[in-house]
């Protein structure tokens, strides 16, 4: 003979279940926030708008210090515009502490895999990987 919980006790072990998932998943999202708006990256001299995209978030330049130009682009027709409008940030997929996808760098014209993690509710941890194993990783801070 098989013994059985009832259905109410079935029931409570489900939303039990329920009920941790989404504190977990509650405490994960105020731990991070929402990393729309402008970042100030960690060198200081360019700012970074962050906004929702399909299912993450895109990031595209505002401003840069200088001239400003994509003189590395690896497409010859593109190194004489400016960086300002461009986009370097599509993290489009979720994953448990932020969003991963592809990281455009002006300053050497590559793309790079990528990720965007918030650590507070001032800071994103923006990385770049050459391989998945090489990998640089830098702090920007939010806008006032």
């Amino acid at each position: 003979m098989t013994l059985r919980p009832s259905i109410p006790a079935r029931a409570g072990l489900s939303l039990a279940g329920l009920l941790a998932l989404g504190l977990a998943l509650g405490a994960a999202q105020a731990a991070g926030g929402d990393p729309s708006g402008t970042w100030l990256t960690e060198t200081g001299d360019s700012k970074v708008r962050l906004a929702r995209c399909g299912g993450g978030y895109c990031g595209t330049l505002i401003s840069t210090a200088g001239k400003g130009l994509d003189a590395n682009n690896p497409d010859p027709a593109l190194r004489g515009r400016s960086v300002v409008g461009v986009q370097i940030v599509t993290a489009q997929t979720p994953t448990a502490d932020g969003y991963e996808g592809s990281l455009y760098n002006p300053k050497d014209g590559k793309t790079y895999s990528g990720s965007l993690k918030m650590t507070g509710p001032d800071t994103v941890v923006v990385s770049g990987c050459v391989l998945g194993v090489l990998c640089k990783s830098q702090t920007w801070r939010r806008a006032k």
